[in-house]
């Protein structure tokens, strides 16, 4: 019986199953971006508690030692959570309604929401600690990886479960790996940064006791490095006559990160100001974002067949899909 109630079910076609993933992937930038503002407007607080806002009140409630408006913006980061819940529950259902099912596909629909109740739980665990720095790293490194694992979940709503072509050599795949450690590197020194900074989400919060110019430093010295292997994958995409699609999105990370780059000697110079800094969280999320969709342009599947879809005796409507980039 369940099957049958199943089967009447309508497929979810792929131009439907790509936009809730894109969607499910702007909420998961979005929400970062919301949480520095949170951080910079020293709102961290503004709800002293979790789940609840206030004992006993799940909204804020007038309390004197907090303003109200640190409570309202902490209280709307926790509304806007609520969002990503939803894209990222939508994305599993259309990927789960998706026929024929696939599974790479469902897997990776599968951890938006998974990751969604982790980041809840940090940000329960930070909120509990007092905003301890090392918890609000852990919650940006965390939606750095829902980032990255959304971006794959876009590249698979339009691939089937077929064959894998690589589109470039061993040799570049295992550069673009490299790449994505420096990278994963580069993000974890902004955030020592950020956690000997002056913006912790509270006044009150306790700071990395290191000094703030060596650890620039440090993130400097690895944006560097990272430019290196951005170098070099770039000469390698020239040697190999990579595909354009490949090259245009090697061109968006260059850009991207050359931006992020140049934003972050501007707000270092200016001292740090706030909306910098969400600025510099937003360029974060879409530098990981432009990785990863490298990294599924290193690969292609075959394109899905939309069920809906009726051959018509032309032999273009039976015709083989044209390969679309992997996201793994």
């Amino acid at each position: 019986m369940r099957s049958v109630l199943l089967s009447r079910v309508p497929s979810t076609p792929p131009v439907l199953m790509r936009r809730l993933a894109i969607a499910n992937l702007v909420a998961q930038i979005g929400i970062g971006v919301t949480g520095s503002v949170v951080r910079v407007t020293g709102s961290g607080l503004g709800c002293s508690t979790w789940p609840q806002c206030e004992p006993g009140s799940m909204i804020p409630v007038d309390h004197a030692e907090i303003a109200p408006l640190h409570m309202w913006i902490e209280f709307s980061n926790r509304l806007l959570g609520i969002l990503v819940v939803l894209t990222a529950g939508a994305a599993l259902l259309g990927a789960l309604y998706t026929r024929p099912r696939r599974r790479r596909l469902t897997g990776l629909a599968l951890a938006m929401p998974l990751g969604v109740v982790a980041q809840a739980v940090i940000g329960g665990i930070t909120v509990l600690l007092g905003l301890a720095w090392w918890t609000v790293m852990l919650h940006f490194l965390a939606s750095m990886v829902l980032v990255w694992f959304a971006v794959l979940l876009v590249g698979a709503a339009g691939e089937a479960d077929g064959p894998v072509t690589r589109t470039v050599p061993a040799g570049g795949r295992g550069l673009v790996l490299f790449s994505t450690a420096v990278l994963a590197v580069l993000l974890v020194a902004g955030t020592l940064v950020t956690a000997a900074g002056p913006h912790g989400g509270d006044p009150e919060t306790p700071r990395l006791d290191v000094p703030i110019p060596a650890l620039a430093q440090l993130h400097v010295d690895t944006l560097f490095l990272y430019l290196g292997t951005l170098v070099g994958l770039g000469f390698l995409l020239h040697a190999v006559s990579a595909p354009r699609a490949l090259v245009r999105r090697f061109q968006v990370l260059v850009v991207v990160v050359l931006a992020q780059g140049a934003l972050g000697g501007v707000q270092y110079a200016l001292g740090v100001p706030e909306l910098l800094v969400s600025l510099h969280v937003l360029g974060a999320g879409l530098t990981a974002a432009a990785a990863a969709w490298v990294w599924a342009g290193t690969a292609t599947r075959p394109a899905p067949v939309d069920p809906r879809a009726t051959p018509t005796g032309d032999p273009a409507d039976t015709a083989a899909p044209e390969p679309a980039a992997a996201s793994v």
